[in-house]
């Protein structure tokens, strides 16, 4: 990873914070894009100090609003000429639902829209700068999801667990349908399961459910045994030329079914692009 630039979110705690600090440590120059300030700042600061003498940056933007996922995309394709690796790391489950100010519900457009479209923002450096990769957290909670193109927004239901596993289902698809339109660029697009981690999430949700996570998060793994496989297809030679698939435990693993339809895949592609504009 020496002198690679590598794009994060959602790095200024759990898996992504010590993704993001192994990558430095490994030589990359990490760029992270955070919501907070405060975290962010302390973030950069733990950065410099596993990597002195690197220009680590921290970017700010509200990672549940288009617009603003479109500017920050639009700062660091200008400020960067080359991005090695962009992972799509943010990710939260909201125990009520909320619509953002732009209309969209709020685990939807954090979970989804951001992956979509920061990537659409950095497409071209990312292409500019082959081989490279992009990485997506998904999640094992996509098993038992079906997508609803016609509902994207839970206007007709809303359960907490339910959107947030229909999020991760998007993660995959878009992963599958980014890796096909990449195919034979030289950019490659994989997502992963990190497994039940001990981290900040959940901590937003709220009521019954905050507390369930609480006391689930006894059982769970330590973030840095969760951040290995975000590591693993960040930096490791052997996945060089993989694309389009899901891992969990630095192995590959085969998703739902729902996750494997290509059509369904295209379909949400083509939503995204309506969303997004």
């Amino acid at each position: 990873m020496q002198d690679k630039v590598v794009v994060i979110t959602g790095a200024t705690s759990g898996i992504g914070a010590i993704a993001a600090e192994k990558l430095a440590a490994m030589g990359a120059r990490m760029l992270v894009i955070a919501r907070n300030r405060t975290r962010g700042e302390a973030t950069l600061k733990r950065l410099r100090e596993t990597a002195p003498g690197i220009d680590h940056r921290v970017y700010y933007a509200d990672l549940s609003l288009v617009k603003e996922m479109k500017r920050v995309g639009n700062e660091i394709a200008a400020a960067e000429r080359r991005i090695d690796v962009l992972i799509n790391n943010a990710g939260a489950l909201f125990g009520k639902r909320e619509l953002t100010g732009e209309g969209l519900e709020r685990t939807f457009a954090t979970n989804h829209m951001s992956y979509f479209v920061v990537t659409e923002r950095l497409r071209e450096r990312l292409l500019a700068s082959a081989p490279a990769r992009v990485i997506n957290t998904s999640s094992e909670a996509h098993r038992g999801m079906k997508i609803d193109l016609g509902d994207l927004h839970g206007s007709r239901s809303y359960q907490a667990f339910r959107a947030y596993g229909r999020s991760k289902l998007c993660n995959i698809l878009f992963t599958r349908e980014l890796a096909r339109q990449l195919s034979g660029t030289g950019v490659t697009v994989n997502c992963l399961h990190p497994g039940f981690v001990n981290t900040r999430f959940g901590d937003e949700s709220k009521g019954p459910l905050s507390l369930l996570f609480r006391i689930a998060k006894k059982f769970a793994i330590s973030p840095e045994k969760g951040a290995e496989t975000m590591v693993f297809l960040a930096s490791a030679k052997e996945v060089a030329g993989t694309t389009g698939q899901y891992f969990y435990q630095c192995r590959p693993k085969t998703s739902s079914i729902e996750a494997q339809d290509e059509d369904a895949a295209k379909r949400l592609w083509e939503e995204s692009v309506k969303l997004a504009r």
